[in-house]
């Protein structure tokens, strides 16, 4: 099964969290959303270990497939952000994209963010 990293996990892989580097040792494939890599990036701008971030995410990077946003991307976005609305469950605007790609491409996440559990259909795994 492969596996869609939200950004707390790849943080927690970035700092070699042992249940986090476990599960992705077992899954088929890590995809990497755009939102994800822009959320990493900006963390990382203040670190005092930037350039050993960048680093890591520069080779862990060749080793995922990055997930872009596209047409069937924004439809899934508004359908996911609709029912949301109608559940009176709002998410952030960039875990919504995160979800609407975990959806298209029938993906699970890998994520702490237990608000991901209110989108239907979408598998979150935890550590």
């Amino acid at each position: 099964m492969g596996l869609i990293l939200d950004t707390n996990a790849l943080s927690a892989t970035a700092d070699g969290e042992p249940n986090v580097t476990s599960i992705i040792a077992d899954a088929r494939g890590i995809e990497l959303p755009v939102i994800v890599l822009g959320e990493y990036r900006f963390g990382i701008i203040g670190s005092k270990k930037h350039s050993l971030y960048e680093r890591w995410l520069l080779s862990f990077e060749r080793d995922c497939w990055v997930l872009t946003v596209d047409k069937d991307t924004a439809e899934m976005y508004a359908v996911i952000r609709g029912e949301l609305k109608m559940k009176g469950r709002p998410i952030p605007s960039n875990d919504v994209w995160i979800g609407a790609l975990a959806k298209q491409y029938n993906v699970p996440i890998l994520s702490r963010d237990r608000h991901f559990d209110a989108v239907s259909g979408l598998k979150r795994l935890s550590w």
